[in-house]
């Protein structure tokens, strides 16, 4: 989260504004903030089965390196050019982290930030290839394995429900059973005890 916001810096905050048209720059950080945190929250989820969590690890090795920040301005103005066509698939990417659930989660931001929600399905298309490339970074840099990006996740979750009403809103309706605890799960082992059993780990 702190490689996230540390990012988006005032000029490249300008750049997302201007491109929104009729938002102020506030609104801009607003919904930034927002849609970062509901896209961790969502890809900690998906990430708290086995499958879940070896599809993410896949699609990081793949097409999420961290190399999307070698050239982050251009792609932020709209320069998709450096950039490989999987890599910077908003949309399919929000596909499959939200699915069925991106609708909500529009609606969410749109409340918490100001800002129409019309603007926000935008911001999140573009701000979704950032958010994995930042895991990417993250996991090439730790040398992090499918089960580590679970913890991961998980602390970034814990961490910022306290801080962050979207966070909280987010993992409240991704919990499908509704006891609250999806998030509590993965950080308490479940997800651990169940990827030692994908992996061959005790």
């Amino acid at each position: 989260m702190d490689l996230l916001q540390g990012q988006l810096s005032d000029g490249l905050l300008d750049t997302l504004t201007s491109q929104l048209g009729g938002a102020d720059k506030q609104q801009t950080s607003n919904a930034a903030d927002g849609i970062m945190d509901a896209l961790v929250g969502a890809l900690a989820k998906n990430a708290s089965t086995p499958e879940g969590a070896s599809a993410l690890n896949n699609a990081l090795e793949k097409d999420h390196d961290g190399s999307i920040f070698d050239n982050l301005g251009d792609f932020l103005g709209g320069n998709t050019s450096n950039v490989n066509a999987r890599t910077a698939n908003g949309e399919g990417i929000l596909g499959h982290i939200l699915g069925n659930n991106k609708s909500s989660v529009i609606d969410m931001v749109s409340k918490n930030s100001g800002l129409d929600t019309g603007k926000i399905g935008g911001l999140m298309a573009t701000l979704a290839p950032v958010v994995m490339g930042a895991l990417g970074k993250t996991k090439k840099a730790s040398g992090l394995d499918a089960g580590s990006l679970v913890g991961m996740l998980a602390g970034a979750v814990n961490a910022r429900k306290s801080q962050s009403p979207i966070m909280g809103m987010v993992t409240g309706f991704l919990d499908k059973d509704g006891d609250g605890s999806f998030i509590d799960d993965v950080a308490g082992g479940l997800a651990g005890k169940l990827l030692g059993g994908l992996f061959g780990k005790k």
